[in-house]
Parts: structure tokens; sequence; C-alpha cells
């Protein structure tokens, strides 16, 4: 499949992990879904948002001639919305239309609409073929690859949810040219992220002409969402070092979020979190001045925050404590010794955490 695939255009990438499946990156990739879904469903269901109703409703017309009936359901595209409720709603339409185990579901969305849809593939009849179309930037280089699915509860985010790999990820960098500014610039948080970790050209791309990179038509742009899935592949792959390293800057990320109330997007949290990484980095290890200084102004080149109120700080503390499960002096971080030299630290001194969190504060 992989060969077939391939071609001058088109990359595939492999995620070899407990599952095995392809991540296609290029542009005009739609024709190649009928290859990755195969001969055997008889019926496929496309989940996708209003905002790409139109691209649904061609992919739609182009499948129907290869299967017996191919159905769409348009669902809500916000975080607020990703609730059991909508996942029943698209289990009602699998239902009426009695999808077996052989059938597919097909993703058509940013990171909600892909969340949901791996969760309605993943639990009808203990999981139907999925392929995974993203159709913003951070879901093409973080929600869609991995498997993890889920809907949001009265008691959490992805409080339900299930871990359940995709047939294939299809990354059609055209699909992003309809994003608006601002959501490029904050989804970059998430690639810049595999810079720091793992890849420094990306960093280089960014140093160099951030309008090109962030600009969805160019093949700078392409190149930097291309580098980013492979940091996540490998990551995730056998041998690849463990999905832990990509948490980088997740920690107080995640509890900026929630502190929030998920009103921030996830990029600007994350950029937040990277800061306060880098500076626990230069306090806990080997990480330079400079390097901390290149975090500050790659981040702040893409227009999202570097700092978070000082009187935060114990109501942080406490969700990071509660998210993993950890008292005192527990916690994990992500934090580098070098530009892509992540390694994991952990009996952190509450003060130097709170000292360090002082320097992200405003």
């Amino acid at each position: 499949m992989t060969e077939e695939l391939a071609n001058d255009t088109t990359t595939v990438i492999e995620v070899d992990g407990e599952a095995t499946y392809p991540i296609l990156v290029g542009r005009g990739l739609l024709d190649c879904v009928p290859a990755l879904l195969g001969p055997q469903p008889a019926k496929i269901l496309i989940v996708h948002s209003a905002a790409v109703g139109r691209v649904a409703e061609d992919l739609r017309d182009a499948l129907q001639p290869h299967y017996g009936q191919v159905l769409l359901a348009e669902v809500p595209d916000d975080e607020p919305t990703k609730r059991i409720e909508v996942a029943s709603f698209c289990w009602q339409i699998l239902g009426q239309a009695e999808f077996t185990r052989t059938d597919a579901v097909i993703s058509i969305g940013g990171g909600v609409v892909v969340d949901l849809a791996g969760f309605v593939a993943s639990a009808w009849q203990r999981g139907l073929r999925l392929v995974q179309i993203p159709t913003t930037v951070l879901a093409m280089v973080e929600v869609a690859i991995g498997g993890e699915n889920g809907v949001n509860t009265a008691e959490g985010k992805n409080a339900v949810g299930t871990l359940y790999p995709p047939a294939a990820v299809v990354c059609d960098v055209d699909l992003a040219v309809t994003l608006t500014r601002a959501e490029i610039l904050t989804a970059f948080a998430e690639i810049a992220k595999c810079g720091f970790i793992a890849e420094p050209e990306i960093l280089e791309l960014l140093e160099s002409d951030l309008e090109r990179t962030t600009d969805p038509s160019t093949p700078e742009f392409r190149r930097a969402i291309e580098l980013a899935i492979r940091v996540k592949a490998r990551a995730l792959s056998h041998g690849g070092g463990g999905a832990e390293l990509l948490h980088y800057g997740y920690a107080l990320g995640r509890a900026i979020e929630h502190a929030e109330r998920y009103q921030w997007r996830h990029g600007a949290a994350l950029a937040v979190g990277m800061m306060y990484a880098a500076e626990l980095g230069r306090m806990t290890g080997a990480l330079s001045d400079a390097a901390v200084e290149r975090h500050r102004k790659i981040l702040s080149s893409l227009s999202l925050p570097l700092t978070y109120p000082a009187g935060r700080w114990s109501g942080l503390l406490a969700m990071m404590q509660r998210g993993a499960q950890a008292g005192p002096g527990m916690l994990r971080f992500v934090v580098l010794d070098d530009i892509a030299k992540p390694r994991v630290l952990t009996g952190v001194d509450d003060s130097m955490l709170q000292f360090a969190y002082q320097e992200v504060s405003s």
C-alpha cells in the first residue's frame, strides 16, 4: 500500500507502533481515499463540519460509484459540542443504515471532528475502518495521529474515550487554505514544539521566513507540516523514544487550558507551557540562555502569549498534580538539555517549580 501511494508529490509516513498505518502528506490527496478504504466496505459514513461541507459532498460523489452507500453526518466543530449526544446522533445514522463491522467511517474537519469520528468508529460494532482527513493545522500534526479519541463530559475534557488507531490519515495541505491567519499561527505552537524537541529544521524555517512557512500555499508550509508529523510518528513507533517526550510544555499548558475553561486555544496555552519548561530546563539542567531566548523569539513571532498571571500559581500546581495523579515532588516534566535533546525531569522541589513560574508570570 505504501509503495502504491507514494509518488513525487505525496509523502507517506508510517506509524509503526501497536498498530501500523500510513499518514499521507501532500496536495490534492482525496483521490487516494478509495485505495485507503479498500474494496471491503459496503457503506461509508463521512463525518464532517459545516465549514468543509462542500469537500465532504465532493468526496461522497467521488466514492459513490465504488461503494453501495455513502452517507454524510454534519457535526459541530467546536469543543463544547464534542459530547456523547453528538456521538449518539452518528450512531443513530449507523444503526438506521445497518452498518456492520466491515463498513467504514471517514472524518473531514478539525480536531473536534477527528476526535468525535474516531470515537464513533471505535465503539460501533467494536470498531469500523477509520480514515481521518484533518483540515486544520493542529489536527494534521497532533489530533489525527495516535488514535486517541474521545468526547467531553461535565467531569472533564476527553473524559470518555478510546485508543483506536485509524487505518490511515490523509493530510491534504490544500485543505488548510481556508483557515484564518490566527488559527494557523496558534496551531504552529505544536509544530514549533516538534522543532524544539527533535527537528531543528522547523525552527530554521520559522526563523528564516515566517510568512512563507505559515502560508498554506507554499512549499515551506508543507515541509513544516511534514517534519512535525515525522516527529510524532517516530515517537509513537517502536523504538522511537516514546510519546511522553511529545508532552513538552503540556504540564503547565494543560493546566492553563483547564483554568481558562478551554477558552484559550491549545497553542496559546502550550506556548506558555513551553516557556515554563524552558525556564525549568535552564534552572535544573543544561539549557542555555540562548536556547531559552530562541524559544521566546520564535513563539512571540507567532503572536503567541509567553506569560500567565502571577497570582494563579497555586491553582495551576494543584491542577498539574491532579492531572498527573501525583503528589508534591512527583510531577514529571519534559525539559531540554539543548535543542532536540529532551529528557524527563522528576522530583523537582515545589519552590523551584514556583520560581520557574515567576519567570513566565505577568
